[in-house]
């Protein structure tokens, strides 16, 4: 499925690309056509911003260039219309160089879009996803496990004790402790795995194509590991885990993760410092 949306996305960008070329030797006739008097080369404008913003900074400067080029050839067939022979040429270069100004405002103000995009989608303390980037993420992983039957798990964690590490050490020291979890926590999970921040002390993990008897072993290490750094750093806190293991997908993401945070509460009201797992087969 991924391999068929990629042929997709190369075809269509090739399509972009040769409509674009097409209106550009379209413009550049049109020129040709209603001579020196008239002026259209803001007609240009428009198949330069669309590949630009579409396909890449690079093309829209090769598009650009194509454009004056094609403005030039038709200024030159009729040479003999301007008073100076070099006006064609020293218009066009002032005409691309407006064109690749027009580029670089373009590809900084998308840069700009997609770094805020990515800002609003992760956790700025801990640089994890958000929820909202969670929910996003794990529905595309779900969908993907339900399309190929492969099984999946979810890891609710929750810090116990941690309002006492702000009240007694302060909020610089609980935050340091957060960036401690989540760096522990990505040490030992997959690059694939998803690692979010729910909450304040709350942290989701989906640990993709990964069964029940994995899952265990992946949190029964990872839970050992965060209660060892934290003795290392004399922070006295501990770690309630749920965990819930599909061999389907539920309905929604937010049921699936429902099951997680009930047993992450279950071992909270019940001693804390435990994991409790369920294995869902429906």
């Amino acid at each position: 499925m991924r391999e068929q949306h990629e042929n997709i996305r190369r075809c269509y960008k090739t399509l972009l690309i040769l409509l674009v070329f097409a209106s550009v030797l379209l413009i550049g006739w049109i020129r040709l056509l209603t001579g020196p008097e008239f002026s259209f080369s803001l007609l240009y404008l428009l198949p330069i911003i669309t590949v630009t913003w579409l396909v890449g900074k690079s093309w829209g400067i090769l598009i650009s260039i194509l454009s004056a080029f094609s403005w030039l050839l038709a200024d030159l067939s009729m040479i003999d219309r301007f008073s100076k022979s070099y006006i064609p040429l020293i218009n066009e270069s002032f005409r691309l160089l407006v064109f690749l100004f027009i580029i670089f405002i373009i590809t900084r103000h998308k840069k700009i879009l997609e770094t805020q995009k990515e800002m609003a989608m992760l956790d700025p303390l801990t640089g994890v996803a958000n929820r909202r980037a969670f929910l996003q993420l794990a529905r595309t992983e779900i969908d993907r496990s339900r399309r190929y039957n492969h099984p999946f798990s979810v890891m609710y964690i929750d810090i116990d004790n941690f309002k006492y590490i702000n009240d007694y050490f302060g909020h610089h020291t609980g935050d340091l402790l957060l960036i401690t979890v989540v760096e522990t926590i990505k040490q030992h999970v997959r690059a694939i795995d998803i690692v979010a921040r729910f909450g304040g002390d709350e942290f989701v993990v989906l640990l993709v194509k990964t069964g029940e008897k994995s899952a265990a072993l992946v949190a029964q290490k990872l839970q050992k590991q965060l209660l060892s750094v934290m003795k290392n750093n004399q922070w006295r806190v501990t770690f309630s885990i749920g965990l819930a293991s599909y061999h389907s997908a539920p309905d929604s993401v937010d049921e699936t993760i429902k099951a997680a945070d009930e047993l992450m509460y279950h071992v909270k009201h019940n001693g804390k410092n435990n994991i409790r797992q369920t294995v869902l087969k429906t």
